[in-house]
């Protein structure tokens, strides 16, 4: 599987972005698909994950209400719709794959076997 993702770029503080990674495959519907993000001097985290099509999603609670994974089947791309965003949400963002993922693992970044390869989010204040 390989990833792109795609979408970033320079906000002010209570804008919005959404984020794209596409997929290549023709399973991308039965894979989890996250977005993670790292920001300078960080360790890479967790923001929002999609078991598969028309399973759960989970989020982080620094991005509960701000942020929104969906998916497109028909396009094999996930989507990252980002509100409200705030200063403290600058880092590169990556999409990850992975088709076994068990539920416990799912924020996890080293649980997922396919990396996209990041795209810059900058909010200013």
């Amino acid at each position: 599987v390989q990833l792109q993702a795609s979408g970033g770029g320079l906000v002010q503080a209570g804008g919005s972005l959404r984020l794209s990674c596409a997929a290549s495959g023709r399973t991308f519907d039965t894979y989890a698909m996250g977005w993670f993000r790292q920001a300078p001097g960080k360790e890479r985290e967790f923001v929002a994950t999609s078991r598969r099509s028309g399973g759960m999603s989970y989020y982080a609670d620094s991005v509960k209400g701000r942020f929104a994974i969906s998916r497109d089947n028909a396009k094999n791309t996930v989507y990252l719709q980002m509100n409200s965003l705030k200063p403290d949400d600058t880092a590169v963002y990556y999409c990850a794959a992975d088709s076994s993922i068990i539920m416990s693992q799912l924020s996890i970044p080293r649980a997922y076997d396919y990396w996209g390869q990041g795209t810059q989010v900058t909010v200013s204040s």
